[in-house]
């Protein structure tokens, strides 16, 4: 058994290997010792290997998917491997072979995933001039591929996606990219070879080119789409009918966000870790399906006004006649398609899915009807009718069916006569046992006879004790109990054989059926998945009309120019939701003569808060969301940047400082002038001169160079000063006012520049000693007594460099003929000018 298992491990070696035996699944060496720190479960020895104990650690087979859950949230995969022969039959070891396999990337079990977010598994490779990113969710079948054009852009990428599991080939680095909470497995180099992708993508989709889909044969980026479709077929070990397409995902049709900007704007996870994120106060959806599409939307906002327009459109059909209403409640019903048909696909759905599925398929007609309107049309078109689906899945399935198809009770009676006809044989016996009990009273005269049954003895006639005088000769006892005696005989032996034969019949037949299900459900996959995502967007939809009704948001003005976001009344969507003091909203007006915005005014003055609600509005539009505002006017946005709070990377050796310059870097090489840039509080790492010549330059190259639009927010009250300089820019201020030594937020932002920071003002209310204030104060005034040559200031005007000093030694040197001269030369004059030194 040992040899069977070590010959099978080798073929895993980087699993843990899950191996059946009887009721337990038992871990063995190094996977034993690892599995009962990462499960807490006993380690045990058995045997002995080289003369050592053999460690040894197992869980249960009926509780295995809790074990298993666990360690896939922990990065772990897992290779299970059952019992594959007959142990009636077999000599020596039953055979047993891996059947599936699971990783983090490649889960559907329903058990093992969050219903809310996207599982993915991921594949990157280099090109020549770019790289190959191919993305699969397994458990809905969606796969699509893109070409980020550079390192930066790969990063924005594997940041939006978050996959569970990376597919790289050997070689490649993986230096700065965003991988912390991504399981990465390295691949051989040939798994990334675009021929043999395009041999496997054909085969998985039953073509014989990939026009179709928008890739020719010899196209480069296909090589990290086969490396993900050999992955799959290798753990899952099964047909992959749900895997029915793949699409290019263009760059340019989205606003690209990189890694800092959707960590400095918490779209889906806080600084604080707690669900005072994006996603987490605005995410309205009733169904698992719509949540997923909520963030799919979200981390990819796209750029197409005429698809965000019909977004639009479809919230204000939905809220005439509060027609949302009608359909969350509906939605509510609907389970998750998506997954359990991709569960079908896979052959691993449970008896549940199909009655949800059921259920759900036939709320669907109701959905249908009240997506008729012309701006839901085309939900409802996407949206197909499976009436014969429906039919079969009402006949075939109970109510109520149990987890496992295991013990049988799923299939409904009447659907199959066979199945039906086993089941009265085996079930059917109540009124034979029945006659034959009272034959048996009658025969002998016993009247506490009784005939019965259980499942570790089978039938039996069972007598009192004090009646045991009575029982006939041919009764063979069975069992002995302390006030009973239980016997057999050869008529009732022969009923327990045929009923048993029929059970073990009935419980074959049903699991045949049972299989003959998924084959059934086949070809509607197609147009399960159609309506599954239709659904989805559906829900998403319904949220935002549910938000836009509730928190009065409006509808934005996408305008086909850059150089345009003018915001009125304009809300934090988070702070105002979280906050229990009502929101200060505020105007943005920014245009082409108002492309940089030179913010000043105290700390927890609102700063911040406006730059990030700008940009959070501009997302929310591109989501097809309305915005929390009384108007919104949205010029094109190509890229949003953020250099927003502090925060090192000691993992990395980079200093605050370093990774402000970092970000910095980002955003003047790669910002254009269609580009919403939010900075704040640049050049504050270092020296007041170094920070705040940056911040200077900082600005002038955002404006001048980049002409991208800009929100600028400093303490360095000279930049205020680049108004009267760049025609594009312009000073605005948050609101403080200071009475009895406290200051007071008014949290509104108004033209022209702050008159004065509050810092000491903000640093009493944190708490700061009063004996330091009080020394601050009187250094302050100091300092602003001091003859302005003594002050730290940056002059605003450029000043011409000093003329450079001769130096006769240098000139000199430059009119030596150096190739005519020898080496001995060349030293005897450097030792004369030494001398005369």
């Amino acid at each position: 058994m040992m040899q069977q298992y070590l010959r099978i491990k080798a073929e895993h070696p980087d699993m843990l290997l899950f191996y059946r035996m009887g009721d337990f699944y038992e871990l063995f060496f190094d996977d034993a010792k690892r599995a009962a720190q990462l499960l807490d479960i006993s380690l045990t020895k058995r045997g002995a290997s080289n003369g050592e104990p053999i460690p040894m650690a197992g869980v249960p087979y009926h509780a295995v998917e809790n074990y298993l859950a666990r360690l896939v949230t922990r990065g772990e995969s897992v290779a299970i491997c059952e019992q594959v022969g007959d142990p009636a039959t077999s000599k020596g070891p039953v055979e047993r072979k891996v059947v599936r396999i699971l990783t983090p990337g490649t889960i559907t079990d329903e058990s093992l995933l969050n219903d809310k977010q996207q599982n993915l598994l991921s594949a990157i490779s280099e090109l020549k001039d770019s790289f190959s990113l191919a993305t699969l969710e397994l458990s809905s079948g969606r796969f699509w591929l893109s070409a980020p054009q550079s390192r930066e852009q790969l990063a924005a990428e594997l940041q939006r996606l978050q996959p569970a599991e990376l597919l790289y080939p050997e070689g490649m680095s993986l230096a700065q990219l965003p991988l912390a909470h991504c399981r990465c497995r390295k691949r051989s180099p040939w798994e990334f070879d675009s021929d043999t992708a395009f041999k496997l993508l054909t085969q998985q989709f039953a073509t014989q080119h990939l026009a179709g889909f928008g890739f020719n044969q010899h196209d480069p980026i296909l090589g990290s789409a086969g490396a993900v479709m050999h992955y799959v077929q290798d753990t899952q070990r099964a047909a992959l009918p749900h895997i029915r397409s793949m699409t290019r995902e263009p760059t340019h049709d989205a606003i690209i966000l990189d890694a800092a900007t959707r960590r400095n704007l918490e779209l889906n996870q806080s600084a604080q870790g707690e669900a005072t994120h994006l996603t987490a106060v605005l995410d309205e959806t009733v169904c698992a399906m719509g949540s997923r599409n909520f963030q799919r939307w979200l981390q990819r906002p796209l750029r197409d006004h005429a698809t965000l327009n019909q977004r639009y459109d479809a919230i204000e059909a939905l809220q005439a006649e509060d027609r949302y209403l009608d359909l969350r409640e509906q939605l509510k019903a609907i389970t998750d398609i998506e997954r359990i048909v991709a569960r079908i696909g896979l052959r691993s759905a449970r008896p549940r899915d199909f009655a949800r599925l059921r259920d759900s398929l036939a709320r669907l007609p109701e959905l249908k009807a009240g997506c008729e309107t012309n701006a839901l049309s085309y939900l409802n078109e996407r949206m197909a009718s499976f009436d014969e689906l429906l039919d079969i899945l009402t006949r075939a399935i109970i109510e109520q069916p149990p987890v496992l198809i295991r013990d049988g009770g799923v299939i409904a009676a009447g659907y199959d006569a066979e199945l039906d006809e086993l089941r009265d044989l085996a079930t059917g016996a109540t009124d034979y046992l029945t006659a034959l009990e009272q034959r048996e009273r009658d025969k002998t005269g016993i009247s506490s006879l009784k005939v019965g049954y259980n499942k570790v003895h089978g039938y039996f006639i069972e007598t009192s004790k004090s009646d045991g005088h009575q029982v006939p000769a041919e009764y063979q006892r069975r069992q002995t109990l302390k006030n009973a005696e239980r016997y057999i005989i050869p008529e009732l032996k022969a009923h327990e054989d045929k009923v048993l034969t029929a059970q073990a019949k009935s419980l074959a037949r049903e699991k045949a059926l049972y299989d003959e299900l998924f084959d059934l459900c086949l070809p509607f996959v197609e147009a399960l998945q159609q309506s599954a995502s239709a659904i989805a967007e559906l829900d998403t939809l319904c949220a935002f009309a549910t938000l836009a009704f509730e928190q009065n948001y409006c509808r934005p003005q996408l305008v086909k120019q850059s150089g345009v976001l003018k915001l009125t009344q304009a809300r934090h969507p988070v702070i105002e939701r979280l906050s229990d003091d009502p929101f200060i909203p505020n105007d943005l007006d920014m245009s082409n003569s108002r492309r940089l915005l030179m913010i000043t005014g105290p700390n927890m003055g609102g700063k911040s808060t406006y730059m990030r609600q700008a940009a959070l509005i501009v997302i929310l539009a591109h989501m097809g969301c309305f915005v929390p505002a009384q108007a919104a006017e949205i010029g094109y946005v190509d890229r949003i940047f953020t250099r927003i709070g502090a925060s090192d990377d000691i993992a990395s050796g980079r200093s605050t400082f370093m990774v402000e310059m970092t970000e910095t870097a980002n955003i003047l090489h790669n910002a254009s002038s269609d580009s919403l840039v939010l900075m704040d509080e640049i050049g504050r790492g270092t020296s007041t001169y170094d920070g705040l010549s940056l911040a200077w330059s900082v600005a002038e190259q955002l404006a001048s160079q980049l002409d991208c639009l800009t929100l600028f927010a400093t303490h360095y009250f000279e930049l205020t000063a680049l108004a009267d300089r760049l025609h594009n820019s312009c000073n605005i201020h948050v609101e403080a006012q200071e009475h009895n030594d406290h200051i007071v937020f008014l949290h509104s932002v108004s033209e022209g520049a702050a008159n004065r920071s509050f810092g000491l003002q903000v640093a009493k209310l944190a708490g700061v000693p009063d004996a330091v204030i009080e020394r601050a104060k009187q250094k302050l005034a100091q300092l602003e007594t001091q003859p302005k040559t003594q002050q730290m200031e940056i002059p605003l005007t450029e000043t011409p460099p000093p003329a450079p000093v001769k130096d006769p030694l240098r000139e000199e040197l430059e009119a030596l003929d150096l190739d005519q001269m020898t080496p001995m030369q060349a030293l005897l004059w450097l030792n004369e000018k030494r001398k005369s030194r």
